[in-house]
């Protein structure tokens, strides 16, 4: 099991609501035009909260947690880790 720090989780989750709002605005033929307006944000989220957790260019750990997010027990029950 991968212990996770609480900057470690808050990457994997900025993380994961990147891709999340990545595949919503590129499935919508109507918003890809304006992605990298819309993604700006949650683009400067995840690229801060990864600094912050020393993830930078780290992404086999990166990757690593996100899994253990996305598979914990706690992420199961309630859906998604929040």
């Amino acid at each position: 099991m991968t212990t996770i720090t609480a900057s470690e989780r808050a990457a994997a989750q900025a993380y994961l609501r990147l891709l999340e709002s990545t595949q919503a605005v590129l499935t919508d033929p109507q918003l890809a035009p304006y992605a990298g307006v819309m993604l700006t944000n949650p683009m400067a989220e995840a690229d801060e909260a990864l600094r912050a957790a020393g993830l930078s260019g780290n992404e086999d750990r990166l990757l690593r947690l996100v899994s253990a997010l996305r598979t914990s027990p706690a992420t199961t029950a309630r859906g998604r880790a929040g």
